[in-house]
């Protein structure tokens, strides 16, 4: 009788967990987890169909691609424009889209698809197929401007007056869609899945506000919808075009809108709602944000330089910053700055909304003081490749992410406050695009860094104090409380949060780094409507002794394998509107840079290492024709700089949970 009951209320967790609907047609999966399980992806992607990726060298489409996520290996750009370089994941992943931009797969088309087109043979496409790099430089100078990421407006090149740009458009975005149906595993091993995806090039002045376009499945739009239809600083007239021509379209369209990695927006992505309509679909387009992929990261701001932080007290909100503010920070060539809006911006003059955690505070107020908070959402993690290497995020092996213009040794003399990028991970039933797309729209996700720990995150007032040594902990969670993404209404009883982390196992030879710890993180707005945050150490030890080698960045010390509480606020005020994640900190390890400089006989925790970098420079010039200095940034005295640091810590951030956030009526599926 006592296994009876036990079996009776196993059923009843297990249906307490909402299954997601399925739209597609396609065989069920095998391997099927009520409790759901964690996916390892990547959602932004760029091939040879976007001018960056092409003017770079890179060849490869979104095959290719494809086949590189499942685990092939690919012969990319070396410095000097030659696919000499081979990569090769070592663990594939388990989903990905490529999102090369809608803007310009008509123009890119035309000029690189077909010889016999009179456009092909317009001096600006002749300039792009260049394997010269200062003629490439100069195409994508052009094609910059074509973008409206100077003063001017967007426009289109000339060669869509010589042939036609709209049918090459529809062929490219065809063979986006060919290829993510032709690797999408539809058989019940459900080893790999897809999604057709394009991104939205909103960047006026540099200041990027870029959205990835992600589709449920095979039925989208027939054409993407650009900056082309909706003008510059109107990514609203996306949702609206999205609504219509996909939501509303009775054709089993479904689509969601991922902001990108916003440190480079200028303060601009996250706008106050204009209106009822602006508020409604942010919320219902926008369920997460991109919080960390090469371009940097974009939690909170740190300058360890002034000891002084962008509304934050958080030390460990120096990891991966860059500079600038917008997109100017890829402006540097032959180890020169060529634009000032790549130089350092001051904390005062920093967009205090490119950092996704004072969003989530500013969220807090407009909630208090509108009766919604615009600005509920998750978080994930990509590379935003330019090279078609979805999830190369290893700090070991960092072969860049775009193409000849950081490979080799341009990746340190260049592109050295970039970084390898991270993961989007998911808490799905199943590997399927209805059970990942799903996980996404109710928020269920997590962002890496690029490591592979495995966080599990739930909050509730019911929660067991001894969860953490239950086997059915995960399955009582689900029923007792709600996990990353939720929402909780009020409640009186103190709230708890259940929290694990798992090390990254790594691959044979080679185990992933011990965690050092596990903090949560809280928001809330007091009753005069000031924004507060605080970092609480949950679990781990900062004073582990963990570091590394500074002779050959070896790990030293030991953390722990699994991490594991239950945590109640002990400042909990049941009155007032909060939001709490989790963050996982891994054992120090050394940065990717550190690891090149040292293999060019460059150490940056050498005394001499400015005389090992003239050395080097000259060995570099020798032997493979740099100009400039090129293992100069090998030697920056991270006390000096502002985010800067030779060994860095990997990590893992939950998507929040919200205490009393009103998100309103939205059209929500599942």
């Amino acid at each position: 009788m006592k296994y009876r009951l036990l079996l009776v209320t196993l059923v009843f967790l297990f249906q307490s967990v909402q299954a997601f609907e399925r739209t597609e047609q396609r065989q069920p999966c095998a391997d099927y987890q009520v409790n759901r399980k964690p996916l390892f992806g990547d959602l932004h992607i760029h091939t040879r169909y976007y001018f960056d990726a092409y003017v770079s060298s890179l060849r490869q489409d979104p095959a290719d691609a494809y086949r590189y996520a499942k685990g092939a290996a690919l012969d990319i750009p070396a410095a000097d424009g030659v696919a000499s370089i081979k990569t090769q994941l070592n663990r594939p992943l388990d989903f990905a889209a490529v999102t090369d931009h809608g803007e310009f797969l008509g123009q890119i088309g035309v000029c690189t698809e077909d010889a016999s087109e009179p456009g092909y043979w317009w001096p600006h496409c002749t300039m792009t197929r260049s394997t010269q790099q200062w003629v490439q430089l100069l195409a994508v100078d052009w094609w910059t401007g074509l973008s409206g990421q100077k003063q001017a407006d967007k426009s289109e090149s000339f060669a869509c007056t010589l042939s036609d740009c709209k049918a090459a458009g529809n062929s490219v975005w065809k063979k986006i869609q060919d290829a993510a149906e032709h690797h999408y595993d539809r058989s019940a091993e459900c080893s790999f899945t897809t999604f057709v995806g394009y991104e939205y090039t909103d960047s006026p002045e540099r200041q990027n506000m870029h959205r990835n376009v992600i589709f449920r499945n095979e039925a989208v739009i027939d054409n993407p919808i650009t900056t082309y239809e909706t003008g510059r600083y109107n990514f609203p007239a996306l949702w609206r075009g999205l609504r219509q021509q996909c939501i509303e379209a009775g054709t089993g369209c479904d689509v969601l809108a991922i902001p990108h990695n916003a440190n480079l927006s200028g303060g601009l992505m996250f706008r106050d709602p204009e209106s009822e309509e602006e508020l409604n679909d942010r919320l219902f387009f926008e369920p997460v944000v991109e919080l960390i992929q090469h371009k940097g990261a974009s939690e909170c701001r740190w300058d360890r330089s002034r000891q002084a932080g962008l509304s934050t007290e958080d030390e460990l909100c120096s990891f991966e910053q860059v500079p600038g503010d917008n997109l100017g920070m890829l402006g540097t060539v032959n180890g020169v700055v060529h634009t000032d809006r790549a130089k350092l911006i001051d904390l005062s003059d920093f967009g205090r909304r490119n950092m996704v955690r004072n969003v989530y505070k500013d969220g807090l107020v407009l909630g208090r003081d509108t009766g919604t908070n615009p600005f509920v959402m998750g978080v994930i993690g990509s590379t935003d490749t330019h090279s078609a290497t979805p999830g190369a995020t290893r700090e070991d092996n960092f072969t860049g992410h775009l193409g000849r213009r950081d490979s080799g040794f341009r990746n340190v003399q260049d592109h050295f406050y970039s970084n390898p990028g991270g993961h989007a991970v998911v808490w799905a039933e199943e590997n399927s695009r209805d059970a990942i797309f799903s996980a996404i729209r109710r928020k269920e996700t997590y962002a890496t860094s690029g490591t592979r720990p495995i966080l599990r995150f739930f909050a509730g007032t019911e929660l067991d104090n001894n969860a953490c040594s239950d086997p059915q902990a995960v399955t009582k969670a689900y029923h007792q409380g709600v996990p990353m993404g939720g929402s909780l209404d009020a409640v009186q009883s103190p709230l708890k949060f259940f929290v694990s982390a798992q090390k990254d196992p790594g691959i044979p030879g080679n185990p992933g780094t011990d965690l050092q710890r596990i903090q949560i993180i809280k928001g809330w707005v007091d009753t005069a409507g000031q924004s507060h945050e605080r970092v609480i150490d949950v679990a781990g030890d900062a004073d582990n002794g963990a570091g590394v080698d500074p002779n050959n960045c070896q790990r030293i010390g030991r953390g722990e394998n699994q991490l594991c509480t239950v945590w109640q606020d002990p400042e909990f005020d049941p009155d007032v509107p909060a939001f709490y994640y989790a963050r996982v900190v891994e054992n120090p390890t050394c940065r990717w840079s550190t690891r090149q400089c040292q293999t060019a006989g460059v150490n940056p925790f050498a005394a001499d290492c400015a005389v090992q970098a003239e050395q080097a420079n000259q060995e570099a010039a020798d032997k493979l024709g740099s100009s400039g200095d090129v293992y100069g940034k090998c030697c920056l005295d991270p006390e000096q700089q502002p985010f800067y640091s030779p060994v860095i810590q990997e990590r893992a951030w939950s998507s929040p949970i919200w205490y009393l956030q009103a998100q309103g009526q939205l059209l929500i599926k599942d």
